[in-house]
């Protein structure tokens, strides 16, 4: 989906413990055995922030759901861009790029990412970096 002008991934899962789950191994088993649920879904992306005043979202890939293969990929590639983000490898790795790339990637970085965490001992439930 492109969402205000960027790729914006979205992946169609099942819970293992849905009765549809032993049938529905990749997209197209969604298709064929519950018509109309991936339109459903593609008009749901796209209209969602239409009450907020946005417009409709679009889509890439002709407007394809893609297949799991395809899926796993885009999973692989977006932990590993993570995992640069977060370990500063990819701050590291910014010295040829302009001053507001490297300040937008440093204030993502590990070492920035505590300063964002909710730091209060009588809670819980505070996420804990």
């Amino acid at each position: 989906m492109i969402d205000e002008g960027e790729a914006d991934w979205k992946v169609v899962t099942i819970d293992a413990e849905d009765k549809w789950a032993p049938f529905l191994n990749d997209i197209d088993d969604v298709e064929k055995l519950l018509p109309g649920t991936l339109s459903a879904i593609r008009e749901w992306f796209r209209t969602y922030k239409i009450p907020d005043g946005k417009p409709p979202n679009v889509f890439g890939l002709d407007e394809k759901f893609m297949d799991k293969h395809y899926a796993l990929e885009i999973i692989k590639e977006c932990n590993h861009a993570w995992k640069e983000l977060i370990t500063g490898e990819k701050e590291r790795n910014l010295e040829q790029c302009d001053p507001e790339v490297r300040n937008l990637v440093r204030r993502l970085s590990k070492s920035n990412l505590v300063d964002l965490a909710i730091n209060d001992d009588d809670d819980d439930d505070a996420p804990n970096f």
